[in-house]
């Protein structure tokens, strides 16, 4: 038996003394003397007292190990790493397996936090080098993270709970101008996580009155500044206005203050367009149907309204003529196409009859008479006064507040003083 295929057998050390000795004819149970180094061989100590009497003899008379040891034994055996017998353990330095403890045998030994026996860093929850899979390890956990970029940025498109940035989540991640984590598009953040802007689509509350968003126009309902259109802005509405001229709208401009263009007709006077306006288009009456004057009455009075001469569409009109077409009964007097004015007498009228004579093509003023007539609504006292519609202009204004000019009268309570006739004189 050679040296080396002793050595990879369980023998005893008495055959190993022997094959190391190259003792001729020694055998299992022979015992082998031999003298080396001061030791002596034979069937007893040297005289020394001090060699060993038996290469296979410890004084117990049998060997310390045999063929076929186990894992677990206590003994380190052909093809085991270690033995540790009942000290073997999963979570020591040698595993039940009679191997030393290493990352990636399945056992979570000494300075491990997992063990799941394969390199595999993204399937699971334990990574290549047995440490426990977590959020920011810069690994996808498969099944558990939905991202894991390695980082505490909770803005940056993967959040600190390793899930993916949604628009909704609350924190402005890159990309966003915004997340209040709601999806109230009238507030200042949209439900897409941009900045609320006029324009955007969306109403934001208390900031805009519209937003029909690429319709915003200066011709639109919504203009581009997000405020709703409306007569007087200055922008014609279209299908809604027929002008705006802005502060412009007039009664006596082109556009009217309902944006609605100057015509003959409307009573309303536009100003070096018309010359009257009477609020039809009537012929006969003073204005004609293209809104030029027609003569006064003319040295006559009459019962249809006619026109008092350079004034804006101030009437008069008689219940009665007599006199031969010089006293008026009962006259009532129209401004633009509100009809119902009585004449009263007034402390300051007297030196302005005679102006109300000419205006109606007379040459002056004879006599007045008083007496009780109804002011009851719609009709309304008026008194003679050069302001208000028309400044320098003398006519007939309303009793109550002095204007009148297509406005309803405001005063309606007549107390006798009421002017019941006038005659004007002629040529």
């Amino acid at each position: 038996m050679s040296y080396l295929s002793l050595l990879n057998r369980r023998v005893s050390p008495r055959l190993l003394a022997c094959a190391l000795l190259g003792v001729v004819g020694c055998s299992e149970g022979e015992e082998v003397s031999t003298t080396t180094g001061g030791f002596s061989s034979g069937s007893g100590n040297s005289s020394g007292g001090s060699g060993i009497t038996s290469a296979g003899s410890a004084g117990s008379g049998s060997d310390s190990d045999t063929d076929g040891g186990a894992c677990g034994d206590g003994v380190v055996d052909p093809g085991e790493d270690c033995d540790k017998g009942e000290g073997n353990a999963p979570d020591g330095t040698c595993t039940p397996d009679c191997t030393l403890a290493t990352c990636g045998d399945r056992y979570v030994g000494p300075g491990e936090e997992c063990d799941d026996g394969d390199d595999n860093a993204d399937d699971a929850a334990c990574l290549a080098d047995c440490v426990a899979a977590r959020c920011g390890d810069g690994l996808v956990e498969a099944g558990v993270e939905a991202c894991d970029d390695g980082n505490d940025d909770d803005k940056d498109g993967c959040t600190n709970d390793c899930e993916i940035a949604l628009c909704g989540n609350g924190v402005v991640d890159a990309g966003e101008d915004c997340d209040d984590g709601n999806d109230d598009d009238s507030d200042a953040c949209l439900s897409t996580c941009a900045a609320a802007t006029c324009g955007d689509g969306h109403v934001r509350e208390g900031e805009e009155e519209c937003d029909d968003g690429d319709a915003n126009s200066l011709t639109g309902a919504c203009l581009p500044t997000c405020v709703a259109a409306t007569c007087g802005d200055g922008h014609v509405h279209e299908g809604a206005e027929a002008c705006d001229d802005g502060p412009g709208n007039a009664d006596d401009a082109a556009c009217l203050p309902t944006c609605v263009a100057a015509a003959c007709g409307d009573g309303l006077v536009h100003d070096g367009v018309e010359a009257c306006d009477d609020g039809n288009t009537e012929a006969g009456d003073g204005c004609d149907a293209a809104c030029e004057l027609e003569l006064a009455c003319g040295e006559t009075f009459s019962t249809e309204w006619c026109l008092q001469a350079g004034t804006k569409s101030q009437y008069t009109r008689c219940e009665t003529v007599t006199d031969l077409g010089r006293t008026c009964k009962n006259p009532e007097i129209r401004y633009g196409f509100v009809e119902g004015g009585i004449p009263r007498n007034h402390p300051n009228g007297n030196s302005y009859y005679a102006l109300w004579c000419q205006q109606l093509g007379f040459d002056g003023f004879a006599a007045l008479g008083f007496g009780a007539r109804s002011c009851a609504a719609p009709k309304g006292s008026v008194y003679p006064c050069n302001g208000f519609d028309e400044n320098g202009v003398w006519h007939w204004c309303d009793w109550d507040d002095g204007y009148w000019y297509n406005q309803n009268l405001g005063k309606h309570n007549c107390d006798g003083s009421e002017i019941i006739s006038v005659t004007c004189t002629k040529g």
